[in-house]
């Protein structure tokens, strides 16, 4: 377990923190204010101050935290990177968020990064993040967004899961869901531009935007215990379409894309700029093939269990689904899974 005492600091997540510095440093390459970062938990400042140190154009960042100690440990590291750009602040996160709430003391970048689930400071953080920012928001709490404790997610994320092999890609759809309401409650709109997750640890990056989104880009994904359909739908639905038994339900939830193409194009430009883990750029390359594809994933042990048999390798099944008219792609959620426009049973009959 990473150390708790004095201050909570995880090694295992560097890579996470990689793909922060390479989304960060892509986005600023395009914003025209003033190029500040706010780390409202930011316990050492393993994040923060890699921003100072690493994104050569931006102009502050303030580091905060509840904890004097880990802010001590964090000075102590600024001074030993000759890192100058980097101010302190000893504040609880929603009290530190709303002192950055006002047209000059906003942020061009938000991190919220709890220990659990970040619901209970989005509203702050959002007010926070100037217009046509970035707000990059954690999740930890694993057992609540994969469905062990629906009751709880649909109290903090306000939908609900459902417990499926593609987990994941429901939790990100959740936490993206759950910022959207936030939003739409301030007449604020998010446009996602990358979902990224490891181990227990997920993280979406959004633009906010000052206005209303006309587009419904929020709904449901049916999934079929029986047959293994899935889909997603704008409204509610418990009848499976394939084979008629009755469905689960996840959400409301976000179903649209995850990733915006030219963000992404930019962050794998920009990869090569930076010192960071050299697995960034598969995963970057897989969520460059998987956008416009349908929100959930297949994989091969799935494939393989429903048709009793070892299934092909995952470039095969790719290339006969590309065979029969069908878009296909590995996905960036899952080393053995791909995403399809092809139904399961479309699926199971090539195979």
């Amino acid at each position: 377990m990473p150390p708790k005492e004095p201050a909570f600091f995880n090694p295992r997540a560097r890579v996470s923190r990689d793909f922060s510095i390479i989304a960060y440093s892509a986005f600023l390459k395009n914003f025209k204010g003033p190029k500040i970062f706010l780390d409202s938990l930011a316990g050492i400042g393993a994040r923060s101050i890699r921003v100072a140190n690493e994104i050569k154009s931006i102009e502050k960042v303030i580091v905060n935290d509840v904890n004097q100690q880990a802010l001590e440990i964090g000075k102590s590291i600024a001074t030993l990177n000759q890192v100058t750009n980097c101010e302190f602040s000893e504040n609880e996160a929603c009290r530190f968020l709303s002192l950055h709430s006002t047209r000059d003391g906003r942020g061009a970048i938000i991190d919220v990064d709890p220990f659990g689930s970040p619901s209970r400071y989005l509203d702050c953080a959002i007010r926070a993040t100037f217009h046509g920012g970035l707000l990059s928001v954690t999740a930890t709490d694993m057992t609540v967004l994969h469905g062990i404790f629906p009751e709880a997610c649909q109290r903090k994320y306000y939908g609900t899961p459902v417990r499926t092999i593609y987990g994941n890609e429901i939790a990100l759809r959740l936490i993206l869901g759950c910022i959207n309401m936030v939003a739409g409650r301030m007449d604020i709109m998010i446009h996602p531009l990358f979902v990224q997750h490891s181990m227990h640890y997920y993280k979406a990056y959004a633009k906010i935007l000052v206005r209303t989104n006309t587009k419904d880009c929020m709904g449901y994904i049916l999934h079929c215990d029986n047959c293994g359909n899935r889909k997603a739908v704008h409204e509610v639905e418990h009848t499976c379409n394939i084979c008629n038994s009755k469905a689960k339900l996840a959400g409301p939830l976000w179903i649209e894309s995850l990733h915006d193409k030219d963000f992404v194009d930019s962050m794998i430009s920009e990869e090569k700029n930076l010192t960071v883990d050299k697995s960034c750029t598969l995963f970057l390359e897989k969520c460059k093939e998987e956008m416009g594809m349908p929100p959930a994933y297949f994989t091969l042990d799935e494939i393989g269990h429903r048709k009793q048999s070892a299934p092909p390798s995952l470039a095969k099944i790719i290339e006969k689904l590309k065979e029969t008219g069908h878009r296909a792609t590995r996905t960036s959620m899952n080393p053995t899974g791909f995403k399809t426009d092809a139904t399961i049973t479309e699926i199971l009959s090539l195979v």
